[in-house]
């Protein structure tokens, strides 16, 4: 089409250019028959000129009712979220993106006494993401994991979102629950989550409404699903009961002038319903296990979590602070004389975190100001972080025989610091060193013993890449 407008253009300024010499000519030459010849050889020369142009037009016309007849044309591309595939008004959305991450532990050897533990190289979380929308206001979200060794289906979702106050999700997801568990794995500013989190559910299958009001300055989460035992994800159900999830999450001061507590959000979630089948176990910062239940004990009733949170980010300081309490009956199958237990186990974690560049920290990703580029003297954004956390398993249940202290501590403390490297949007290396200390658990012990297992030391590496 441009190429045809050009030509038309070209074609009027031959013709100007044609009178402007017939006129010349007429003028310098008196002979009435040589100017009566000039005149028609010029008259004949605009015909011509005319029809050449009334047949660009009509060229330029038809191919104009050619490309309305075909409609407004879908957009293919690639940008920093990903391969994208998107009508012309964007109601239909279709992208691919997906993340790595390849982690490495190194432990020392004070931790041979507990379970002699590998070093070792692995892929912790390897996903492929399929997402898009239809019909403009129906969101979906398809991302399997490969990690470990393993093929789990870990989201699987759609979203209907024609309010904004009122929307409802349903299909496999995270429930809301553990501020550190809703955060995406691609933007944890520790390798490894802390002890709250193995107190809270991850994914299940369920219903979900939910909204935001006023751009985030309220959130609030109301679901029913199947139900899963602590830091457990489930694909099916295995008895009648179910749980009730609720979270409220509030930023009060987000559209304050005072800019200090502008990134100070605060929240709390539950969640009740009755949970059956066997009862979670936890670990370490190196992915070692330190409690465990014994083999016949079940889940045989309510349960119940609660959790406190909050997270405060200014400017390059970032810091999150999360309670949770699990709460669940159960039973010793198999032995008489032992009454059902309610055990209250509790967790909780602090931790504080600096970006040395001076990019903003954030509840989501860090964004470097300059990328990662030797020949031009740039370097990334780096990140400083300390966590210390607690978990507490409830006395009661080493007392009445559901756990032995003999290889499961009641109390753990962890301290890890890191730090984080973040090279590109997409490129992020991390280092973390993890010391954690119990109380009870050493090999051998007895009911009762004041003998504690060894204390863990852990290097843990991670790179990651998404896009």
């Amino acid at each position: 089409m441009r190429n045809a407008y050009r030509s038309t253009a070209s074609a009027g300024l031959a013709v100007f250019l044609l009178l402007a010499a017939a006129t010349h000519t007429a003028k310098a030459d008196t002979a009435p028959q040589q100017q009566t010849d000039d005149n028609q050889a010029l008259r004949e020369r605009v015909e011509s000129l005319e029809e050449t142009v009334s047949l660009l037009k009509r060229q330029i016309e038809v191919r104009d009712e050619a490309d309305a007849s075909k409609g407004s044309q879908p957009v293919i591309g690639a940008g920093p979220d990903g391969f994208f595939l998107q009508s012309a008004d964007k109601a239909y959305q279709l992208r691919f993106r997906g993340y790595v991450q390849a982690d490495a532990r190194f432990f020392t050897s004070g931790d041979v006494a507990n379970s002699n533990p590998t070093d070792d190289f692995y892929l912790y979380r390897v996903r492929p993401i399929v997402e898009g929308t239809v019909a403009q206001y129906i969101d979906f979200k398809i991302m399997p994991d490969f990690g470990q060794g393993k093929t789990v289906l870990q989201d699987a979702f759609f979203n209907a979102h024609y309010w904004p106050l009122a929307q409802l999700q349903v299909g496999k997801f995270k429930e809301p629950f553990g501020l550190e568990r809703l955060e995406s794995a691609t933007n944890l500013t520790f390798i490894n989550r802390a002890f709250p989190t193995q107190l809270s559910p991850n994914r299940d299958i369920g219903a979900m409404l939910w909204g935001q009001w006023h751009e985030g300055l309220l959130t609030y989460q109301l679901g029913v699903f199947d139900g899963v035992v602590d830091y457990g994800s489930t694909d099916a159900d295995n008895n009648d009961g179910k749980d009730f999830a609720g979270r409220v999450f509030v930023h009060p001061f987000q559209n304050s002038t005072w800019e200090p507590l502008q990134g100070l959000g605060i929240g709390f979630a539950t969640t009740v319903g009755d949970e059956n089948g066997a009862p979670p176990s936890y670990q370490t910062e190196g992915l070692q296990t330190f409690f465990k239940y014994n083999s016949t004990v079940q889940l045989s009733g309510e349960r119940y979590r609660l959790s406190p949170q909050a997270y405060w980010y200014w400017g390059p300081f970032g810091t999150m602070f999360e309670w949770v309490e699990s709460s669940s009956e159960m039973r010793n199958r198999f032995r008489s004389g032992l009454a059902d237990l309610r055990a209250t186990n509790t967790a909780w974690q602090i931790s504080a975190s600096y970006v040395l560049t001076g990019e903003n920290a954030s509840y989501g990703a860090v964004i470097p100001r300059a990328d990662f580029s030797p020949t031009k003297g740039t370097w990334g954004a780096y990140q400083i972080a300390a966590r210390y956390g607690e978990l507490h398993v409830d006395d009661a249940v080493f007392d009445d025989g559901f756990a032995n202290l003999a290889n499961s501590a009641k109390t753990a403390r962890e301290l890890t610091v890191g730090l984080n490297w973040y090279l590109n949007r997409f490129l992020k290396w991390q280092l973390n060193f993890g010391h954690t200390w119990f109380d009870g658990g050493a090999n051998g012990s007895q009911p009762g013993a004041t003998s504690n297992r060894a204390a863990e030391n852990v290097i843990v590496t991670r790179f990651q890449i998404q896009y």
